[in-house]
């Protein structure tokens, strides 16, 4: 990755990777409504990030090896741990076809894996789906079909027109199982009592 570099300089605080942006309810984009999105990379070259509050519909993770032609072992099927606890998520509407997997730090693969904040890393290649598949990927990880991706200034310009709050991450949020709680528990991190926030009256 051409001009990355980890050694953030005094543009530190412009940029917000390794953070959680919060949708505000005036967003008005259906695709993020009471989304939490955990920023994998922030530059002037734009940014992306993975939704950590969307379950794919109609597809699980049994299902998605499937149609990657990932196949274990059949002893492996037996095992619960790894594949009903592991949900299949929305990450965003680019690459919605591509698995974008979140996780701790003690799965990487050099060239590959891309170490994030405070050891979360993200790694989008098929190795890791097929660790998963076998048992041997990382403690804690989220996988996700797709991401959510900024044009340069695009994200700043939306944060400044309120679609977004963004807040320090924390992975135990990223890794809980309980979507249904995320949105409130990042807004609680922040001081928000979510009630303040709506406007949807028109939402049961």
């Amino acid at each position: 990755m051409a001009g990355h570099h980890s050694n953030r300089t005094s543009d530190e605080s412009a940029y917000l990777d390794g953070q959680f942006l919060i949708a505000m309810p005036t967003m008005g984009d259906p695709r993020f409504d009471r989304s939490v999105i955990y920023v994998c990379a922030h530059s002037a070259d734009g940014a992306m990030g993975i939704v950590i509050n969307q379950r794919a519909p109609n597809i699980n993770f049994v299902e998605l090896l499937e149609q990657l032609e990932i196949h274990p072992d059949e002893n492996q099927i037996e095992t619960p741990s790894n594949f009903d606890d592991m949900a299949v998520h929305v990450g965003g509407p680019v690459e919605t076809g591509r698995g974008f997997v979140l996780h701790s730090s003690d799965y990487y693969v050099a060239d590959s894996t891309l170490p994030i904040d405070d050891g979360v890393f993200l790694t989008a290649t098929i190795d890791i789906l097929r660790a998963i598949a076998t048992g041997s990927g990382p403690d804690r990880s989220l996988l996700a079909l797709g991401y959510a991706g900024w044009a340069p200034g695009q994200l700043e310009s939306e944060i400044q027109s309120n679609g977004w709050l963004n807040c320090p991450s924390d992975p135990d949020l990223i890794f809980d199982g309980k979507l249904e709680k995320k949105y409130h528990q990042a807004l609680a991190k922040m001081g928000i009592d979510p009630s303040h926030l709506v406007n949807d009256a028109g939402h049961a």
